[in-house]
């Protein structure tokens, strides 16, 4: 990244970096270690405004407020939306005063931008979060999942990671034995699943990536339900490539 920008695009010509801290559409990629602190450096060696896009990632999906809480990095602005409103309609750019404060009064709206109800609904879920430990459950959904799913993989397994942090969880799908994607892996588990009343998403540059996003509140009984189904839609597929 840095000699991309000072070889390619000059960092002087850079006002901002937008950074998922966790990658979501892209396949629900955790960063190396250091990683973001190294962006966030780079940035502010150079005057560069380090903006980590927390939509998905944040208000306690990966097990912190904050994914960059991971990383221990404090970044100029944050935005948040989805969870933050507990699904009602609402967004929020949170930063450094001096650049909060740099926008005149009525220079920065949106479409999202919070009404009185979608106001009052953000401010519930935040208590909701805090009252019922939910943070703390995303680390329990976490260590639950984490070892079941990641069982399934190895050499002879089309489950080539899986990865991910709190209730923020993915399976990359390979030919076995290589690293060459396999969407239609994803695809047929995902009908499986879907099949059985198991709502999982593809997602991934090449499309062989699903991923889960259960809600905090779900019970121990219906998170082991649903992993059921998706271990056995997983190895329907491993003895497909056996057979």
């Amino acid at each position: 990244m840095r000699e991309l920008i000072q070889t390619q695009v000059g960092a002087t010509n850079v006002a901002a970096i937008v950074i998922e801290p966790i990658q979501g559409e892209g396949g629900f990629i955790v960063p190396p270690p250091g990683y973001l602190a190294m962006v966030q450096e780079f940035a502010r060696e150079n005057g560069i405004v380090f903006v980590a896009d927390e939509i998905q990632t944040g208000i306690g999906r990966t097990g912190e407020w904050f994914a960059c809480d991971h990383e221990g990095i404090v970044p100029d602005l944050i935005t948040t939306a989805k969870a933050l409103g507990g699904g009602m309609p609402i967004s929020a750019v949170t930063g450094r005063a001096e650049i909060m404060d740099a926008v005149p009064a009525g220079g920065l709206g949106g479409t999202y931008a919070g009404n009185p109800v979608a106001c009052a609904a953000a401010l519930g879920a935040i208590e909701a979060i805090e009252a019922e430990g939910l943070i703390e459950r995303a680390r329990a959904i976490e260590a639950t999942v984490m070892p079941r799913l990641g069982a399934l993989a190895g050499t002879d397994s089309p489950v080539g990671e899986v990865r991910g942090r709190g209730a923020m969880i993915a399976v990359e799908f390979v030919r076995p034995g290589t690293k060459e994607p396999a969407p239609e892996v994803a695809k047929a588990v995902a009908a499986q699943c879907h099949a059985e009343g198991v709502l999982v998403l593809v997602c991934g540059t090449f499309g062989n990536v699903i991923r889960l996003l259960p809600p905090l509140v779900i019970d121990d009984e219906l998170l082991e339900d649903a992993l059921t189904v998706i271990e056995a839609a997983i190895t329907a597929q491993r003895l497909d490539g056996q057979a």
